[in-house]
């Protein structure tokens, strides 16, 4: 994919760019692949807010996506590269040797007629193919990955990232995460070969307030220009500083930046042997 500049012969268009979708062969999705997505508005089962800021959008169908993949040895043919509006990289229509279908993450180098396979064994190391960590080779790149053997990929999942098989240690594997993380996993975990696709998703700017209303997020107001009794930032003659020691609050008073969010006696905190780079 590459990314689609606009003159700008309007305020919205001179700071907008979109995706070109020439990589897409299919424009209507598969009916038996379809669900309804309720919109939620960022409410619990209670109707409280739960996540600010979001709600509206347009209408939208949830694609079900195989992130198994457990038809194994049997060989799938890519029918169709797709869009999906719930996530930034394509979808591929794969149809199994006994006619059934399913869609899967569209890999770097995707292409109508590919065949691809997920094995319990070892099978051939190319893109798109998908099989245990063990069986693949050390220094690849690899998606779509397993934190629990069988559960099915929940790492790796979006546009343009892929994870490096680093080595392999008795039970375990070593991989070098997006973020800059070295994890450990099981050696049984299962991961498909190759780069998510689409990686050119990150350099598209939505440009207008419209078009992320589109996507579903409502405005967003800024901490100092609410009243004392509304956010720990407000309050004031004209335009302050938040004038706070200790730095950024949330808007329920606690700190805003730099606080580590995770358990500091996790179970899995021992898997971890680097931590993830500050951005």
């Amino acid at each position: 994919m590459s990314v689609k500049l606009y003159k700008p012969t309007t305020p919205g268009l001179r700071k907008t760019s979109r995706q070109d979708f020439s990589d897409i062969t299919k424009t209507k999705p598969e009916k038996s692949l379809l669900i309804r997505l309720k919109k939620q508005a960022g409410r619990n089962n209670t109707g409280s807010i739960t996540v600010r800021h979001r709600g509206g959008g347009a209408k939208q169908l949830y694609r079900l996506v195989d992130f198994q993949q457990k038809k194994y040895d049997m060989t799938a043919r890519v029918l169709a590269i797709e869009y999906d509006p719930n996530r930034g990289p394509r979808i591929g229509l794969i149809e199994y040797e006994d006619g059934q279908k399913s869609y899967i993450l569209g890999y770097e180098g995707i292409r109508v007629g590919d065949k691809i396979v997920s094995s319990q064994g070892k099978i051939e190391a190319k893109p798109g193919n998908r099989m245990r960590l063990e069986h693949i080779p050390v220094g690849l790149f690899v998606h779509n990955l397993e934190l629990t053997s069988g559960k099915g990929g929940q790492l790796i999942r979006g546009a343009g990232v892929g994870a490096q098989l680093q080595v392999i240690e008795g039970d375990l594997a070593q991989l070098k995460l997006p973020s800059g993380e070295i994890r450990l996993l099981k050696k049984t975990c299962r991961a498909s070969i190759g780069m998510v696709g689409n990686s050119d998703f990150s350099l598209v700017r939505i440009g207008k307030a419209g078009r992320k209303r589109h996507l579903g997020w409502r405005p967003t107001v800024r901490g100092k220009v609410m009243n004392p009794v509304d956010h720990p930032h407000g309050g004031g003659e004209g335009s302050n500083p938040i004038g706070l020691k200790g730095g950024p609050k949330t808007p329920w008073g606690k700190k805003a930046l730099g606080v580590k969010t995770r358990k500091r006696k996790k179970w899995s905190n021992k898997f971890i042997l680097v931590r993830r780079k500050k951005k």
